[in-house]
């Protein structure tokens, strides 16, 4: 795939429509990698993107952490950009600001708006791709018949986010940081889980991409249904071993994230409950 620098006036329209996916893959305090929905993510300029921010989570405060990112956006018909950005700074004011609060999403919603206008200059992108779908439909049959049989595991996963990554109809997406430290966002829409704390995905779609991730390498999967409910999950990636219908990719889960608003959050491990000690304190410093 031939690597570039700045988007075609094409790309840019295309970034556009509210109605598409945005993926921005940061990098934690930890060095893990970490994906957000971002549907706001759109094309400033050829050489710049920007999204608007509307909500708290921990993308926002891992680009001010380190800046180096990944991006993703894949819109209605099917087309897919990817790439890596970093991120520059935030303006709260200005034409761009304007922009994304008249838009219909945020210009009649009741209850927020963007507050916050994220910039980042492109490094690099491959243009324009289309879903391999005669691949994908291939792969996720192979992942379902090697997902038979799985035992339940340790109870990472509850029943509704299993569901999620079993919804033959979810979008899912694996992240790594590559050597260059910039996250690297792979689709694996055949991505399973075999158990309530193990992923799997057969390698017949995105077959060479997979195999570019180093065994034991940490890797976040974002896992996205029609109805645009969201799982965020993390683990060290693991190979299965080349089978009867191809290398199969594992992930053992030891992370999971609510990456829904109006309140994302650690899920497991579990986060102990902490008492409220001065509510009255905290009223007085929002009001």
């Amino acid at each position: 795939m031939e690597k570039r620098t700045t988007l075609t006036p094409e790309d840019i329209r295309a970034f556009e429509p509210e109605a598409k996916v945005g993926l921005l893959a940061t990098v934690d305090g930890q060095g893990l990698p970490h994906i957000t929905l971002i549907t706001t993510l759109r094309a400033r300029s050829a050489d710049r993107l920007m999204w608007g921010q509307f909500s708290e989570g921990r993308s926002k405060v891992n680009v001010r952490g380190n800046p180096r990112a990944g991006f993703l956006v894949l819109t209605m018909d099917k087309r897919l950009w990817r790439g890596t950005a970093a991120w520059t700074h935030t303006e709260t004011i200005g034409k761009d600001f304007e922009l994304y609060n008249n838009l219909p999403m945020f210009r009649y919603n009741a209850y927020f708006g963007i507050h916050t206008v994220h910039y980042m200059d492109l490094k690099e992108t491959g243009g324009q791709e289309k879903l391999p779908m005669a691949g994908i439909v291939a792969a996720t049959l192979a992942t379902r018949l090697a997902r038979l049989g799985g035992g339940h595991g340790k109870e990472v996963l509850k029943p509704w986010a299993r569901g999620v990554f079993n919804d033959m109809a979810a979008l899912k997406f694996i992240a790594y940081i590559a050597e260059d430290g910039f996250p690297r966002l792979i689709p694996i829409i055949q991505c399973q889980a075999a158990s309530a704390d193990n992923l799997i995905f057969s390698s017949l779609a995105y077959g060479t991409e997979i195999r570019s991730i180093p065994i034991g390498a940490p890797v976040a999967v974002f896992a996205l249904t029609l109805k645009m409910e969201s799982v965020l999950v993390r683990g060290s990636f693991s190979d299965l071993g080349i089978g009867p219908f191809g290398r199969v990719g594992r992930v053992p889960i030891d992370w999971v994230y609510n990456s829904m608003p109006p309140k994302q959050g650690q899920i497991y491990p579990e986060v102990p409950l902490a008492p409220v000690v001065d509510f009255g304190q905290g009223l007085r410093d929002i009001s």
